[in-house]
């Protein structure tokens, strides 16, 4: 059974395209949801599935359900777990409504860094003149809900331990 990933932080952005349909992922509710206790876990399965969102979104999402606390997973394999690319995933995550109840925050870049969170700020000028990417309070907010779930980060700030990838 695989391990999992605990926790890193670092910063990039994610934008793309839309997923692809798979209809071997169902959008009915995981066996089991370890991220949350059943009745919050199934109030969470209830929104995602009336929401107007599209089905891919809503299998991204319901995916996003099965990830305990604790640990994180890649775009990369959730992408692959869905027959997708690894920006649509992203893309998908940054129009979840629900967050962090669905918790898109448990998803890190391949090597470990943060990677986007509800997009990444623009580009700014700072006081001495010099241009800073932004991360703001993004970033900020997706390391501390995972530092809180007890995700572990190296001195770089990048995600420790195995992604999480039993997805059912």
């Amino acid at each position: 059974m695989p391990t999992t990933m605990k926790a890193v932080a670092m910063s990039s952005g994610s934008s793309g395209s839309s997923g692809s349909s798979d209809a071997s992922t169902s959008l009915s509710p995981p066996a089991s949801s370890a991220s949350a206790s059943p009745s919050h876990m199934d109030r969470q399965l209830q929104r995602i599935a009336a929401s107007n969102r599209t089905p891919f979104e809503k299998r991204v999402w319901l995916l996003l359900c099965q990830i305990p606390a604790g640990h994180v997973t890649t775009y990369a394999k959730l992408a692959a777990h869905l027959g997708s690319s690894p920006r649509a995933v992203g893309n998908a995550m940054r129009r979840n409504p629900f967050a962090p109840d669905v918790p898109c925050h448990r998803c890190v870049a391949t090597g470990g860094g943060l990677g986007g969170f509800k997009g990444v700020g623009p580009v700014k000028a700072t006081k001495k003149g010099k241009t800073a990417e932004k991360e703001g309070i993004t970033l900020t907010e997706k390391r501390s809900l995972l530092r809180k779930e007890g995700v572990r980060f190296d001195d770089r700030g990048r995600v420790l331990g195995t992604p999480f990838q039993a997805f059912k």
